[in-house]
């Protein structure tokens, strides 16, 4: 394995396990490490930018949130790509069709114009809960990275229909991300690499859902989670333990990164 100077991590499922909602403490303790040795270290989520998670004594380099629609540093802006506005006119429309409510991302709020259960229980693995703005038609006027909805595999047709400029995410039967349909988080990786002036065969990537298999492919080493889905694992370069076994800092350990 070539020298990894950049690693990138999924959260729900990878870091944090979905049953404790936490991070181990080895799995903390691999974070701290990799930074002792200079690791760039990067988040990619479709969690927004309000929704990431703070692990203690961890201070990441870059965000990759909305599935890489909008990625950022301490310092800047590094990629920027929203939904084009005509398309979210008619994401809506095709939610309320199905009887659908739906949840959508500026860069810094969440606003829904209803919720049910699925969308509920969707917001709630990343521990928020659903805002219903009196106000949503306004906020449609902004910059839209995102739209969240509960979305069973047989409703995308209709999700998607006259939809021009925007696709699925998905990495949880119940629920949808919707991103712009050049966008996830493979593009978003490109740009970051190109930012800090690195080749993918420096970059490292461990992820568990569907909407992982772009970034896993965009790196020079794709580790998917042993808990992943079999997608996933089928295009990845390598699998790893259980993230509630550890399985980052094991695969850390043996590949002499920490």
């Amino acid at each position: 394995m070539k020298k990894i100077k950049i690693i990138f991590f999924d959260i729900d499922g990878t870091l944090v396990d979905f049953n404790t909602k936490r991070i181990s403490e080895k799995t903390l303790e691999t974070l701290v490490r990799l930074k002792e040795k200079g690791t760039i270290l990067c988040l990619a989520t479709g969690r927004s930018p309000m929704a990431l998670p703070h692990f203690p004594g961890v201070r990441f380099d870059a965000f990759l949130t909305f599935n890489g629609s909008y990625c950022f540093n301490s310092e800047e802006v590094i990629f920027s790509d929203p939904i084009p506005s005509e398309d979210i006119r008619r994401l809506v429309k095709n939610a309320a069709e199905i009887g659908r409510p739906v949840s959508v991302a500026t860069k810094d709020r969440l606003a829904a114009n209803g919720t049910d259960q699925d969308l509920s229980d969707y917001f709630g693995i990343a521990g928020l809960k659903v805002e219903v703005a009196d106000d949503f038609e306004k906020i449609l006027q902004e910059e839209i990275y995102q739209i969240m909805t509960g979305c069973y595999p047989s409703e995308y047709t209709c999700m998607l229909k006259n939809v021009r400029d925007a696709k699925i995410a998905a990495w949880w039967d119940r629920a949808v991300d919707i991103i712009p349909a050049d966008g996830g988080k493979g593009k978003a990786i490109g740009k970051v690499l190109e930012y800090y002036h690195l080749d993918k065969s420096e970059a490292l990537a461990f992820g568990d859902g569907n909407n992982d298999i772009e970034m896993l492919q965009s790196v020079g080493m794709g580790v998917a989670m042993a808990n992943g889905s079999e997608q996933l694992k089928a295009a990845a370069d390598d699998v790893c333990g259980d993230v509630a076994a550890d399985g980052i800092y094991y695969y850390c350990l043996n590949h002499e990164l920490i």
